[in-house]
């Protein structure tokens, strides 16, 4: 789910803002101190004189979103359109169904969740997710069966987040041609099978 402007990196705030009558909104923002006290950050005095007042006008100009940062945080918006676009356009993804995937944990910081793509038209149409959240990661050997292709196919790259137009510098399929694995640090890639040329 994506909320008030992150698929462009947004900087406009989410602040709590309301518009009532004077009395009610003297009540509001009373209300609205009381309850954030339970926070010990926000329980100080000097942190409570600084939050934004839920009927200042201020409060809600603020939070209006600059939709000119589409531009200027291109590499982001591009990353969250083409991510939306492979899950509504995607055959593999666009099914859902109970039991239709599988995971699993790679490494300290890694993980892989294989999608199941023989309830389609077109069987042995898997989709994998790799999620690599620490350092570059090698898998030698590979350690888990999901990421094992079916009988004469091969896994093809479909989607990396390295990709230069999202702000990455690039990077080779995770699987090289003697079936070893290098999943890139802090990057997600998207895997789809094809036939194996042998």
């Amino acid at each position: 789910m994506l909320f008030q402007g992150q698929e462009f990196c947004s900087s406009s705030p989410f602040l709590y803002f309301a518009d009532h009558e004077p009395e009610l909104a003297r009540a509001v923002r009373n209300g609205r101190l009381e309850f954030l006290s339970q926070f010990p950050s926000l329980a100080m005095p000097e942190t409570q004189a600084v939050v934004a007042d839920p009927e200042s006008p201020e409060t809600f100009e603020r939070c209006k979103l600059d939709l000119s940062e589409r531009e200027r945080h291109a590499a982001c918006y591009a990353l969250h359109r083409d991510l939306l676009r492979l899950r509504r356009e995607d055959p593999v993804f666009r099914a859902q169904g109970k039991g239709f995937l599988d995971g699993a944990v790679l490494g300290p910081e890694a993980f892989v969740i294989r999608f199941f793509g023989g309830f389609s038209e077109k069987a042995g149409e898997d989709r994998l997710l790799l999620v690599n959240l620490g350092t570059d990661l090698d898998l030698e050997p590979v350690p888990e069966p999901l990421l094992a292709p079916l009988t004469g196919s091969r896994w093809r790259m479909l989607w990396s987040s390295e990709e230069p137009r999202y702000g990455g510098n690039g990077a080779p399929p995770p699987e090289d041609e003697e079936g070893c694995w290098r999943l890139p640090g802090q990057a997600a890639v998207v895997m789809t099978l094809e036939e194996s040329a042998t």
